[in-house]
C-alpha cells in the first residue's frame, strides 16, 4: 500500500504538470493505455471481457469517466493536496448511495462523521482562496461519481471478473473523451508525452499493488495507509509546485481527514476502547 500511495502521488503529480493540457485530452490517453493493458491481460487468461452484467457494467464504466474527469481537473486547477483531500470525500458518497443501490446499512453516527468532513470543506473552501466554488462543485461532483462507481462494483463483485470490471472503464471513457478530443485537441508537446506515459503506467502501477495489498493483508490496517497520500500531495506540491497553506487549511485538510478516518474504522476503534 506504501507502493500504490507513492506511485498515485506521482501519477497526480505527473496530472499536475500536464496543466495547460484539456482535462478530457489527459483522460484519453490514460485511458488508451488502461484499455490496452487490460484487454491484454483478458485475451491472455481467455477471459470473455464484456462480462454477464452488461447494465451494471456500463453504469459502473460511465460513472467511473466522471469521476476520473472531475478528479483530474481538481488535480490540474487546484492545489495538489487540497485536490486529493476532496477525492478523498468518495468513502461518504459510497455509504449514503450504498443504502439505496446495494442496501447497506449506515449507523447514526456515521452521519456525524460526515458532518465533520462536510465541515472541513467548508473551512477549506472559505479560508483556501485559490478554491472557486466551480472547482469544489467538480471536486465533490468527482468523489460522488466514485461514489457510485464503487457500489456498480459491489454489485458485481461476486459475478464478474475484477479485469472485467476495469475494463469497462476506458471502454466508455475513449469514445466520451475522443470525441471531446477532435475539436478541442491541444497537441502535447515535448516532455508532455512522457508525463501521459506516466500517468498511464503509474496509475496501474498502482492500481496493482494496491490490489495485491488489500487480497493479502487486513484491510483496515492497509486502508489507513491510503491516506498517506495527503502527506505525499502536500510534500510534492510544496517542493515541486512551490504551493503553500495557511493554517487554517491545514486544519480544514485535517478535519476532513478525521471525519474520513472516524468513518472507516469507527468499529474498530470502538472495540480497542472497550477491551481497555
Amino acid at each position: 500500500m506504501l507502493l500504490a500511495g507513492f506511485f498515485f502521488a506521482i501519477m497526480n503529480v505527473c496530472v499536475k504538470y500536464v496543466s495547460h493540457l484539456p482535462t478530457l485530452e489527459v483522460v484519453f490517453f490514460r485511458s488508451v493505455f488502461s484499455l490496452g493493458v487490460t484487454y491484454y491481460l483478458l485475451r491472455k487468461n481467455n477471459i470473455p471481457p464484456l462480462g454477464k452484467n452488461k447494465g451494471t457494467l456500463t453504469l459502473r464504466g460511465i460513472a467511473g469517466c466522471l469521476g476520473l474527469i472531475g478528479s483530474f481537473y481538481t488535480l490540474q486547477h487546484i492545489p495538489l493536496a487540497s485536490a486529493v483531500t476532496i477525492n478523498y470525500l468518495s468513502p461518504f458518497f459510497t455509504a449514503i448511495l450504498g443504502i439505496f443501490i446495494v442496501k447497506q446499512k449506515v449507523r447514526a453516527i456515521q452521519f456525524l462523521y460526515f458532518a465533520i468532513s462536510i465541515t472541513g470543506v467548508i473551512l477549506l473552501k472559505g479560508f483556501d482562496f485559490r478554491i472557486s466554488t466551480l472547482d469544489l462543485v467538480i471536486g465533490l461532483s468527482a468523489a460522488f461519481f466514485a461514489g457510485v462507481a464503487y457500489n456498480m462494483i459491489a454489485k458485481t463483485k461476486n459475478d464478474e471478473h475484477p479485469l472485467v470490471i476495469i475494463f469497462y472503464f476506458p471502454l466508455l471513457t475513449i469514445p466520451f473523451a475522443g470525441i471531446y478530443c477532435l475539436y478541442h485537441w491541444v497537441n502535447p508537446l515535448g516532455l508532455d508525452w512522457i508525463y501521459l506515459l506516466f500517468i498511464g503506467i503509474f496509475t496501474q502501477l498502482a492500481q496493482y499493488y494496491m490490489t495485491l495489498s488489500y487480497q493479502t493483508a487486513n484491510l483496515a490496517k492497509v486502508a489507513s495507509l491510503n491516506y498517506l497520500g495527503v502527506i505525499y500531495a502536500l510534500g510534492f506540491g510544496y517542493f515541486i509546485f512551490d504551493e503553500s497553506f495557511n493554517t487554517m487549511s491545514f486544519i480544514a485538510i485535517l478535519v476532513i481527514l478525521i471525519g474520513v478516518f472516524l468513518n472507516l474504522f469507527d468499529q474498530k476503534i470502538l472495540t480497542k476502547i472497550r477491551s481497555i
